[in-house]
Order: structure tokens, then C-alpha cells, then sequence
């Protein structure tokens, strides 16, 4: 994987970014407001609000494979304290309070703790895409025009945070091994849709209440999942044809290129 290239990405993405405008006047009806400010205030404490890093057992295995490593990740997760700290001046500008426990996302952290670095990566590409899902409906819906901004904002971080990830995924290849690639889809998805579950069944209220539907969202989750998957497959592809390119016009390539790939 290009490690520089990331950092260069995560550092760069730090500029150009217009703060919402939070003073503007909130006119939410009444019917929503309490559903809508519920929502954010939890997704505060799962996005980003909660520890900042890897929290997984043997997580230094994969921060400490590279300084580069350690680099990408202290930076990504600068993003994800970012994004709190935007939920953070919608929950203050609505007069709400920060959350600092939830049942699903002290199972969640618990998940991530006990099951190893590998799953809790999974886990948290999981949560990318299925918040891809509830950020694009919350802005195509929100009745508020600087939660809206706030969204446009936090999903242009989410596209940069899956594109890593899929480029992780890529370099290793663990998941495409023999015949394991339909299982590894299968695992894929099922988890996927569960991650989409657990968010619905905390913020489907508010998706509804501002005009969004189970349908709309659960089809952004799906788009999203199946995106991922073509894409990672297709960089797969294309590093296999670069790779065998290169063995052909040198028989040396070889060993090392491989290690190279096999890389956590």
C-alpha cells in the first residue's frame, strides 16, 4: 500500500473545510425536533465520541507495522474526533446534552475489544459504510440547513476513509485466498446488514420522522456495500494484471512483490 500516499490524503483533507453555520436561526417543527436532536446526540458518542483509536487486544500489532502505519491511523482517527466534535456543536446549537454511554455502543467498543485487530478494522469499515448510508438520508432530509452542511462535510471524510480501506484490504488479500472469496463476501454483507440493523433500530425514528423511509435506507446501505465490494475486486484485479506484467518482463519479480501484498 502506498503509506504516503495516505498521509499526504489525510493532511491535505484537513484544508478547505466551511464550518456550518451554526447561528443561523433553527426552525425544526415540533413533531421532529425531539426525535432529530436524539439521533445526533447518540451518533456524537459512535462517531468519533467515543475512544479515538484502535482499542482491539493486539491492535499494536497493526500500528506498530510501519511508522507510516502509525501515521495513517493516528490521522484517520483525528477525522473521526472531528466529525464528534461537529455532532457536537449541532447537539449544543439545539440545546441538547453529550451522551457519554449507550447499550449498542458499549457492545460495539466490546466487540471491538475482544475479537482482534483484523475484525475490529472490519467492524469499523462496517460502520463507514452503513454511516454513509444514515448521513446521505439525514442530509437529503434534514429540516435543519447547517446539519445538512455538517453532513456534506463528515461524508466527504467517510469517501476518503473507505477508499483507505479498501486499499488496506487490496495490499493484503487475506480475504480473496484460494476459494475463500465468496465466503469472505458473504461474512462481508451478513455483517454488513446487521451493522445497518442495530442503526436503524436506533435511528430509524429519526430518518422517518424528517421524511426518510426503512426503504430509502436500507438501499443506500446496499449500494454502498455492493459498491465496495466491485471496487475492492476491481484494485485487486488490476494489481494482479500490474503484477503479472511485471513478471513477464522480469523473472526476478517475484518474492518480494509478494510479501509485499501479504502485508496486515
Amino acid at each position: 500500500m502506498n503509506h504516503a500516499k495516505w498521509i499526504a490524503y489525510f493532511e491535505r483533507n484537513r484544508l478547505d473545510r466551511l464550518e456550518p453555520d451554526w447561528s443561523a436561526p433553527v426552525s425544526i417543527s415540533e413533531r421532529t425536533f425531539g426525535l432529530f436532536l436524539k439521533s445526533i446526540e447518540q451518533f456524537r458518542l459512535g462517531d468519533g465520541g467515543g475512544p479515538a483509536s484502535l482499542i482491539a487486544f493486539d491492535a499494536e500489532r497493526f500500528r506498530s507495522s510501519t511508522e507510516q502505519m502509525r501515521k495513517i491511523v493516528d490521522l484517520w482517527f483525528a477525522e473521526e474526533a472531528e466529525h464528534a466534535r461537529l455532532l457536537g456543536c449541532a447537539v449544543e446549537r439545539l440545546g441538547g446534552r453529550a451522551i457519554n454511554s449507550h447499550w449498542s455502543f458499549t457492545a460495539f467498543c466490546w466487540c471491538r475489544r475482544a475479537l482482534g485487530v483484523r475484525f475490529e478494522l472490519q467492524v469499523l469499515l462496517l460502520t463507514e459504510l452503513v454511516s454513509t448510508a444514515y448521513y446521505r438520508v439525514l442530509r437529503a432530509h434534514s429540516p435543519d440547513i447547517p446539519v445538512a452542511q455538517m453532513c456534506t462535510l463528515i461524508l466527504r471524510d467517510e469517501a476518503g476513509h473507505v477508499a483507505f480501506h479498501r486499499d488496506r484490504l487490496a495490499d493484503s488479500r487475506q480475504h480473496v485466498k484460494g476459494g475463500s472469496n465468496a465466503l469472505w463476501r458473504t461474512q462481508f454483507c451478513v455483517l454488513g446488514l446487521a451493522a445497518a440493523t442495530m442503526l436503524w433500530v436506533n435511528h430509524g425514528p429519526c430518518l422517518t420522522a424528517i421524511g426518510g423511509s426503512r426503504v430509502e435506507y436500507f438501499r443506500e446501505v446496499r449500494q454502498q456495500l455492493r459498491h465496495f465490494i466491485v471496487s475492492l475486486y476491481q484494485l485487486i484485479k488490476g494489481a494482479k494484471k500490474e503484477f503479472s506484467f511485471a513478471r513477464r518482463g522480469n523473472p526476478h519479480v517475484g518474492k518480494g512483490a509478494i510479501t509485499g501484498l501479504k502485508s496486515t
